[in-house]
C-alpha cells in the first residue's frame, strides 16, 4: 500500500489540455500526446470525491506490460513510458518540477484517428452478459448454447463491440451496425486484432493463476494501419478472477473496484452525482486489488 499522499486526482499540468477523461488526463504535445493516468475513481459513471492511492499508477505500468507483449499481434500507439524523469523530451523542460509525479503514471503516445467502437471480447459469461442470456438466452445479441451458468466458460470468446459514448454508458452494436458504423475491412480488421490480444493475454495470465473473463480494448489509425490505443487489459476494463476461486454458477471476486460498487449500493446511493465520500477501509481494499492485480500478472511490485 502506498501512502495518500502519492496519489493524483488531478494533474494539471501548464501544456495544452487535449482532452479529460474520468480518470485520465491528456495533454497536447504536438504530434504527440502525454496520458497522465490519475488516482481518480468512477462508479455508475459518476468520478468519486476520493482518490485511490497507486491506481494510476497500476492503470499506467500494467498497460505498459500489456503493451510490450502484445506488439507482435498489433502496433500500438506507445512512443514512451515515462518510468524516469529523464524519459521527458527536451520539449517538457519546463516540467521539471511536475516530473516526479508523472513518473509511473504517464506515457507519450502517437496521435491517432479513433476508431468509434469499443471492441470487447467475452470468454466467461458474466455481467450485462449473463443478465441479457437469463432473459434471452443471448450475449449482446448472439445466440448462445442453452443451458449455461454465470461465470461459466464460453466455447469459444465472443465479440461483442459497443459504441464509444463521450458521457453515459456504452451501448451495444450487432455486427451490421458496426459494419455500417465503420466498414466491413476494419470491422473484421479491430475484431480479429482484439480476439488475438485477448487470447494471447488470457494464456499468459492463466501461468499465473488468474482469469481474464472479458476485457475492452479501442484502436486508432495512424497512416491507413491500425493500433492500438487507450489503456490494455487493465482492472478498469477487464474482468480479472482468482483462478483458484473460481465457480461456475456464480459471480467471482475480481480485481477490481466492486468493493466501492458494492459498498455505494449498500449505502443506498441513488447512482446520481454527488457519489457519498467513500469509508478509508474501501478506499483500501480497493487499493490493494489493483496493487495485486498488477504483482500477480507482471510478477513484480508496483514502481
Amino acid at each position: 500500500m502506498r501512502r495518500q499522499s502519492d496519489t493524483m486526482f488531478d494533474s494539471a499540468l501548464p501544456l495544452p489540455l487535449f482532452g479529460k477523461g474520468k480518470v485520465r488526463d491528456t495533454y497536447d504535445l504536438g504530434e504527440n500526446l502525454l496520458i497522465v493516468a490519475t488516482d481518480r475513481i468512477s462508479a455508475f459513471d459518476v468520478v468519486l470525491a476520493n482518490a485511490i492511492p497507486c491506481k494510476g499508477k497500476v492503470l499506467n505500468q500494467l498497460s505498459a506490460f500489456w503493451f510490450a507483449r502484445t506488439a507482435h499481434l498489433v502496433p500500438n500507439h506507445v512512443v514512451a513510458v515515462v518510468d524516469e524523469a529523464r524519459v521527458l523530451p527536451p520539449s517538457l523542460s519546463h516540467l521539471r518540477l511536475e516530473s516526479s509525479s508523472l513518473v509511473g503514471r504517464s506515457m507519450i503516445v502517437r496521435k491517432a484517428r479513433q476508431v468509434p467502437v469499443e471492441c470487447v471480447v467475452r470468454g466467461y459469461l458474466s455481467g450485462s452478459a449473463w443478465e441479457e442470456y437469463r432473459e434471452k438466452g443471448t450475449a449482446c445479441g448472439l445466440k448462445l448454447p442453452g443451458h449455461l451458468k454465470e461465470s461459466e466458460k464460453l466455447p469459444e470468446p465472443i465479440f461483442t463491440p459497443t459504441t464509444k459514448a463521450e458521457s453515459g454508458h456504452d451501448m451495444p452494436l450487432t455486427r451490421n451496425e458496426m459494419v455500417k458504423l465503420i466498414g466491413q475491412s476494419l470491422a473484421d480488421e479491430v475484431e480479429t486484432r482484439t480476439k488475438a490480444v485477448y487470447a494471447y493475454a488470457r494464456d499468459q495470465a492463466s501461468d499465473k493463476g488468474i482469469i481474464i473473463a472479458d476485457t475492452k480494448m479501442e484502436f486508432g489509425m495512424v497512416g491507413g494501419n491500425v493500433i492500438l490505443t487507450d489503456e490494455l487489459l487493465t482492472p478498469d476494463s477487464s474482468r480479472f478472477w482468482e483462478a483458484s476461486q473460481y465457480k461456475e454458477g456464480q459471480s467471482q471476486p475480481s480485481y477490481d473496484k466492486q468493493p466501492v460498487r458494492d459498498w455505494l449500493v449498500k449505502m443506498g446511493w441513488d447512482k446520481k452525482p454527488p457519489a457519498p465520500l467513500l469509508s478509508d477501509e474501501v478506499v483500501r481494499q480497493t487499493a490493494e486489488r489493483y496493487c495485486e492485480a498488477y504483482r500477480r500478472l507482471t510478477g513484480a511490485e508496483l514502481a
